[in-house]
């Protein structure tokens, strides 16, 4: 196993062994547009996420750079879905703060998988992301206009991302964003954020 490997399996195991700090609160309401759009910005767990999948995709480059972020939105407004249909999905939490830590480690350590692996685990944690705000709309809620809210946010801050990171002339600067990504997924994990 080399040490990249390890590092994540690590931080994987870490987070799992923790007591889940909760990162979906249910921050206002859930039933507008605004609402919706707001969300994203005002968690830090969510922001971290949506900005290291945009720098990973701008260090991987080519189809990564739209396929990662669209596999994350149109994943997350699946598991959006879910949530507000109340289907039940194991680790919602601890599965949030894994994407925290995991992806700030695929960007610290510039880790190149190919694309649909890419897709693969960006999906994976764009369903428990998903999940949290589909559970956040009250059942009087059609929802629809909140799920529009924060996809559109989530663009953002992938773009945010992807511009960082192909404007970055020095890599390390990405990387070092992965890493305090990372650090701030085992602070938060640790109710230390």
């Amino acid at each position: 196993m080399i040490p990249a490997k390890r590092l994540c399996l690590s931080a994987i195991l870490l987070l799992a062994a923790a007591m889940p700090a909760y990162a979906h609160v249910g921050i206002g309401t859930a039933s507008s547009f605004t609402a919706g759009f707001m969300h994203p910005l005002s968690g830090l767990d969510h922001m971290t996420v949506m900005v290291a999948v945009g720098l990973w995709a701008a260090l991987k480059g080519g189809k990564a750079v739209l396929a990662w972020p669209a596999a994350f939105v149109g994943v997350m407004l699946v598991g959006g879905a879910l949530g507000m249909l109340h289907m039940p999905l194991p680790f919602v939490e601890p599965g949030i703060l894994a994407s925290v830590v995991t992806l700030g480690l695929l960007v610290a350590l510039a880790i190149d998988l190919p694309v649909s692996a890419g897709v693969a685990i960006i999906g994976l944690f764009a369903l428990f992301h998903g999940h949290a705000h589909g559970t956040e709309v009250p059942e009087n809620a059609g929802g629809l206009e909140y799920m529009a809210g924060f996809a559109i946010a989530t663009l953002l801050q992938h773009a945010a991302g992807i511009a960082a990171g192909l404007g970055i002339r020095f890599r390390g600067l990405a990387r070092a964003a992965g890493a305090a990504c990372a650090a701030i997924g085992i602070g938060l994990a640790f109710g230390i954020v």
